[in-house]
């Protein structure tokens, strides 16, 4: 047996631009992949933090099985380190053999922003003009879901403008400059060509009154800001926490918004923002529509209403992307 294909995150990503991980997460879907049928992830409580094991088989419809090992630290930023750390071990389906080895944080933040694309990505193809975009957090994700943007929009929709919403604007020259404490951690500080605002400002009022796209991508577990802020046929994508009592999001916009999940199941289970709504009483169980449903086509929400898509991550995800990771690798 030949020895693992390895892939460091230089190779991920040259294997896999963002716009054709979208294309394998909706090509999954479309070709019948049912998220709810995945396995559940494992989380293991750590000193430092958490242990998250992650497998799939994708319910038996890929070439593939595998599974992320992953370790969230929570103070690893201020050590100049990611808080999300792990290896991606992908495996011959029929034999369990293992087929490659991947950079584990390379591929979450290749995948998280592609199933976010993939879930909104008929709403924004939608719509003739440019789009003006909010982002709140200053990690991978914040930078990965602006290029996946730009990436699975090429062609069809331009990105007129980025603000990114950060809680102190001058930390990144602070962090970064000469005689510095700490190293910026890798792809993390201000989005190439976005405006920097202070977060909580008149400024990011105005902001996130105006975008017509929404990323939060941050480790708050209290809402971000107000409900009102967010208009009517805004797009607004939650990536940043996966625990039941955390949440970007204030269930005001919940309640007034489609809400799209990975799978009912595992929102109830995990997504903050979904659970806290419902026990405040701005959101019912039932009112979550799959994520499948909506890319199928088999639901198309209301386009006078807030789209709201809410991930908590789920292992289906990575093992598609790694598939399509592993084709361009070879």
């Amino acid at each position: 047996m030949s020895a693992p294909l390895v892939l460091d995150a230089a190779a991920v990503a040259a294997a896999c631009p963002p716009a054709d991980a979208v294309a394998a997460i909706t090509a999954a879907l479309d070709g019948g992949l049912d998220p709810a049928v995945d396995l559940p992830r494992q989380a293991v409580p750590l000193e430092a933090g958490q242990l998250l094991l992650m497998p799939s088989d994708g319910g038996g419809g890929l070439k593939h099985a595998g599974i992320k090992v992953a370790t969230v630290a929570p103070g690893n930023p201020e050590r100049g380190l990611p808080r999300v750390q792990g290896s991606y071990l992908l495996l011959d389906a029929a034999t369990l053999g293992v087929v490659a080895v991947l950079d584990g944080i390379a591929l979450t933040t290749l995948r998280t922003p592609a199933v976010s694309v993939a879930a909104v990505l008929r709403r924004l193809l939608a719509g003739p003009t440019p789009l003006r975009v909010a982002v709140l957090g200053s990690g991978p994700q914040a930078h990965g879901h602006v290029a996946t943007l730009a990436g699975a929009l090429a062609g069809h929709r331009e990105l007129a403008s980025v603000d990114q919403l950060v809680r102190d604007p001058a930390r990144w020259s602070s962090v970064s400059g000469p005689g510095s404490r700490h190293a910026r951690p890798a792809g993390s500080g201000p989005i190439d060509g976005a405006r920097l605002v202070r977060l909580g400002t008149t400024e990011s009022d105005d902001a996130l009154r105006a975008a017509d796209v929404v990323v939060c991508a941050t480790s708050a577990r209290e809402p971000l800001f107000d409900a009102d802020l967010i208009a009517g046929t805004a797009v607004v994508v939650a990536v940043g926490s996966h625990e039941p009592d955390a949440r970007e999001l204030p269930a005001g916009l919940l309640g007034r918004a489609t809400v799209v999940v990975e799978d009912r199941a595992a929102a109830l289970r995990e997504a903050g923002d979904v659970v806290l709504a419902i026990a405040d009483g701005a959101l019912r169980a039932e009112d979550l529509v799959p994520m499948r449903d909506v890319v199928t086509g088999a639901v198309r929400p209301d386009p006078a209403r807030p789209l709201v898509f809410k991930s908590t991550g789920m292992s289906w995800e990575d093992l598609v992307v790694a598939e399509a990771v592993l084709a361009g690798g070879r």
